[in-house]
């Protein structure tokens, strides 16, 4: 019966300690989600700047780029949806399709969709300088993800293992 009491709080202990560390990787990854829609601009940028391609096109490619990743995933339903729709829609569909998939916040999706608003609708010098603006936005949600990072990443993992000893002392 002993056996079976301390198997089961290590048990509880190990759980509240793997929570802990999901929640503090949610802040890791969304670091690296802003850094892949960083890189993904930085494509578009020079596709659009070198390539004449239609957006479609250059979309279908930078998917291939990012392969099994949420953002192939958004561009993928993008370039599904511009077949009806303007880039901005699409764009927003694509990106709302993927929503529970990415850890970002409210923010940084504002930041992302903020993209669509002139792709497709002005000159290429015009749609460089939504992306290179988006870019620089981006840079700014990076700085802040990576402090946000650093300030709550450790917080979480220990929080994780305190519970879990807590609920260890209150049961036995």
């Amino acid at each position: 019966m002993i056996i079976l009491k301390y198997i089961f709080l290590f048990f509880i202990f190990s759980g509240v300690t793997l929570i802990g560390n999901l929640i503090s990787k949610k802040y890791k990854y969304r670091v690296k989600e802003l850094k892949d829609f960083k890189e993904m601009c930085n494509i578009l940028d020079s596709k659009i700047k070198f390539t004449y391609e239609p957006l479609g096109d250059i979309l279908n490619e930078i998917s291939g780029l990012f392969q099994n990743n949420v953002i192939s995933k958004i561009l993928d339903k993008t370039t599904l949806e511009l077949k009806n729709n303007t880039f901005k829609l699409a764009w927003e569909t694509g990106i709302d399709s993927q929503k529970s998939a990415l850890n970002l916040n409210d923010e940084d999706i504002n930041v992302i969709k903020g993209l669509g608003n002139m792709l497709g609708k002005t000159d290429i010098q015009g749609q460089l300088s939504e992306i290179e603006l988006t870019m620089d936005f981006l840079d700014t949600q990076i700085r802040d993800a990576e402090n946000e990072c650093k300030k709550n990443e450790k917080m979480y993992r220990s929080l994780g293992t305190i519970v879990g000893l807590a609920i260890i002392i209150i049961l036995i």
